[in-house]
């Protein structure tokens, strides 16, 4: 069930109106039903699967909980087993049959399974072990009663790809529950409408121009072609999945819960540093919090926080998609990362003439990266790196209006790092939110692309 699709706006009518015009005591049961038919609508064989999972964590917190000393570990070392057992399994069992068989010379495919990827296995996998852990550490208590657990794991607007959301808020939000404000019914309307607009007006079109180019690199050489199907993609990339986030916030609001912020313009960044800071917030936050630390940190000296970083993004790359093209990916941020570090230019910067120029040469670097994220393998990322700084001419695949588009969007985030025009539109008077509101239906009208629904990027993660 896409965000993208009638049918999933026609669930969520259904799940407003039973949540708000039943009673209280039924509203977790109703959240937890709509969350599960909305996970079955997938594919209903793997509700064992979440089930089992929601289980082994449960009662291991409360294992934790209950024991001191060896079995408190032994309790967290058999979830955390449970949940990248399952992950690893699922995720990347063929990636590694494949590399088994090249070392032992056995017949291609000869090891290989038929595995269909359980829906957001990666998100909520994360989010139940940050759960665990934070209750090992004595930072959020073992919640006891399972159907708010199973809540926390399934609940619908973040459960395919985010954002990963901590216990203690998710809970905070749960336990004291408010009737959202007016205003906050305003900001979560038009969040998802914002969140659409992004998706079906901009990242789909950017879809199909950045499809074009990976799907024939052969067909489509030139400097100038590889890099604006590069940048087709970055734009794609990103309008995509903040377009995803914004709606999984803004529904959540409507239902009154409050996730964390997950984009923050990241490509006004002008350091790799600080465009993690702004990148999936979510994701660089847990594995600087769970993984990061947890590997030493900046203790130690500086060449184990760069061993640290590198560590750290080698594994993030590889938790995007079992194939060499994310271990290059993450591999790739962390060398940057690393070398930032070293010498001392990811640190935020004031604002100056040279602003445009760091801009943009982060920008340039992020979109090398992107190539390793979307290319079918190394071959085709070589061969379009190659291309890249080939210096031979080549064609731009982008028509007027995607530079139109693009300037706008590029304005607009400008606006909103400045003044925060998106908070001054939700509090706005009634007719200029109205505007807004009608805006952006007439953009997805007239613009969007609306035959046929495109996945959305993170959904295969």
């Amino acid at each position: 069930m896409l965000f993208n699709t009638v049918r999933f706006f026609v669930f969520l009518f259904v799940v407003l109106l039973l949540f708000y015009r039943g009673p209280r005591a039924w509203r977790k049961w109703v959240l937890l039903a709509a969350s599960y038919y909305f996970y079955m609508s997938w594919n209903v064989r793997f509700v064992p699967l979440l089930l089992g999972l929601t289980c082994v964590d449960y009662f291991a917190a409360l294992w934790i909980t209950r024991s001191t000393g060896g079995r408190r570990k032994l309790a967290l070392i058999s979830s955390l087993a449970a949940n990248l057992g399952f992950l690893g399994f699922f995720k990347y069992y063929n990636f590694l049959a494949e590399g088994l068989v090249q070392v032992m010379g056995l017949p291609t495919h000869s090891l290989a399974l038929s595995i269909i990827l359980p829906l957001g296995i990666s998100f909520h996998t994360f989010q139940s072990i940050s759960y665990v852990v934070d209750v090992y550490r004595g930072e959020q208590e073992a919640i006891r009663n399972p159907l708010d657990y199973a809540l926390f794991i399934a609940f619908f607007p973040q459960l395919v790809a985010g954002p990963i959301v901590r216990a203690h808020d998710f809970f905070a939000d749960l336990f004291h529950w408010s009737q959202p404000s007016p205003e906050e019914l305003q900001r979560g309307i038009l969040l998802v409408m914002l969140g659409l607009t992004k998706k079906v007006v901009l990242a789909d079109q950017f879809a199909a121009v950045s499809d074009s180019y990976f799907n024939n690199i052969a067909g489509n050489p030139g400097a100038v072609t590889a890099w604006t199907g590069t940048i087709a993609f970055a734009l794609q990339i990103f309008f995509d999945f903040s377009g995803y986030t914004d709606i999984a916030i803004g529904v959540a609001q409507l239902l009154g819960f409050h996730f964390p912020v997950n984009f923050r313009r990241p490509y006004l960044s002008q350091s790799i540093t600080e465009f993690w800071r702004r990148w999936h917030i979510s994701l660089s936050s847990w594995l600087r919090d769970y993984l990061y630390i947890s590997l030493g940190g900046n203790r130690g000296g500086r060449w184990r926080t760069y061993r640290n970083l590198m560590l750290t993004m080698l594994l993030g790359g590889l938790w995007h998609g079992a194939s060499w093209n994310f271990v290059v990916w993450g591999g790739y941020h962390g060398l940057l990362l690393s070398l930032e570090r070293m010498l001392g230019s990811g640190k935020p910067k004031a604002a100056s003439y040279f602003y445009p120029f760091r801009m943009a040469f982060t920008f340039a670097l992020v979109c090398i990266s992107w190539v390793f994220f979307r290319a079918a393998n190394l071959h085709d990322s070589a061969t379009v790196i190659g291309q890249m700084f080939s210096g031979v001419g080549g064609r731009s695949l982008f028509q007027t209006w995607h530079v139109v588009m693009t300037v706008v969007a590029l304005c607009l985030a400008m606006l909103e790092e400045e003044s925060g025009w998106f908070e001054r539109l939700v509090r706005a008077p009634a007719y200029v939110y109205a505007t807004a509101i009608a805006f952006l239906l007439l953009c997805i009208e007239m613009i969007g692309v609306t035959e046929a629904s495109v996945p959305f990027v993170y959904f295969q993660s």
